[in-house]
């Protein structure tokens, strides 16, 4: 039996709360690092609860386990891809502004229709191309490329760093979703992401026992930095949980793009919390790359 969709204004302020949920997370995140937590550690706790939570959903649900050899290994493939992508978006959240890393990172959509395209699929159409360079437009407003273009101070170690992990956590993730689209579809999602947590985990424990990453899976070194560290692993838990729970009664297919609010709550929330300041230019860049990403995901 199928279950009776939300009514529409329901299922918006739901997939809105969970993006500022998701967003509120980073924040946490940046608060961690900034008291000495290890990456390692936050993703370690982040994705053994929400794995437990999942687990929870699957076996209550009955779903099968049961997957082809080939299954299995684009199931292992996914998770691998996702863990790089969290490493490398919590690796940009620790050295730029939260908003600056999330408006980066939703670059994915863009990276996954061209890959799709590369790969055999669809090429995109002269709007959605059209889309696509007001959305780059965006995010050369996003990063004040003109002003550091123009400005003779030295370019900030920190800040290219971030914005290199920025990148490939959007290449990554479209890798990932293409991945899910064309090859593990038909999977149960619950199921999917279940596995896909389990395997963030192990790489996640094994990097961080062979301590390739020097201080991968340090301690907070203070209240606040335990605090952020459950704050961090409560928000994204039960926002990924509640997701998966009430998926089939959001309508994902045509509420989603709501989910791009995301980067605009970081941006908010990074003001109001961390004091994170982005230039005029800078927001409506956001704003732009925001609209944009909406405008490409309403045509799909």
């Amino acid at each position: 039996m199928l279950a009776t969709p939300f009514p529409r204004h329901i299922a918006v302020l739901v997939l809105a709360t969970l993006a500022c949920s998701f967003a509120a997370n980073h924040i946490a995140a940046r608060i961690a690092f900034d008291h000495g937590t290890g990456l390692l550690l936050a993703m370690l706790c982040r994705a053994g609860v929400t794995l437990l939570a999942l687990a929870a959903l699957v076996f209550w649900r009955r779903e099968s386990l049961r997957l082809s050899p080939t299954t299995w290994r684009w199931q292992i493939l996914l998770g691998l891809l996702i863990a790089v992508q969290s490493f490398c978006i919590y690796s940009a959240v620790a050295r730029i502004p939260v908003a600056l890393a999330l408006l980066v990172v939703n670059l994915s959509p863009i990276l996954l229709a061209l890959l799709t395209w590369a790969l055999g699929g669809p090429r995109p159409t002269r709007v959605a191309l059209a889309i696509m360079g007001l959305i780059l437009f965006g995010l050369v407003l996003v990063l004040d490329v003109p002003g550091r273009l123009l400005s003779s101070a030295t370019a900030d170690e920190q800040w290219t760093a971030g914005i290199l992990f920025s990148l490939t956590a959007a290449a990554v993730f479209a890798v990932a979703l293409w991945v899910t689209e064309h090859k593990l579809s038909s999977m149960a999602g619950s199921v999917r992401s279940m596995l896909t947590l389990i395997v963030v985990f192990t790489a996640s424990a094994l990097l961080g026992a062979s301590d390739l990453i020097p201080g991968g899976l340090g301690l907070p070194n203070a209240t606040a930095g335990w605090i952020a560290l459950a704050c961090l692993v409560l928000l994204y838990g039960a926002a990924f949980s509640t997701l998966f729970i009430c998926m089939p009664r959001l309508n994902i297919a045509r509420n989603a793009p709501v989910m791009n609010m995301e980067p605009v709550a970081g941006m908010v929330l990074g003001w109001l919390i961390l004091g994170q300041v982005l230039g005029a230019m800078q927001v409506v860049g956001g704003l732009i790359v925001v609209g944009g990403i909406v405008l490409l995901a309403y045509r799909r």
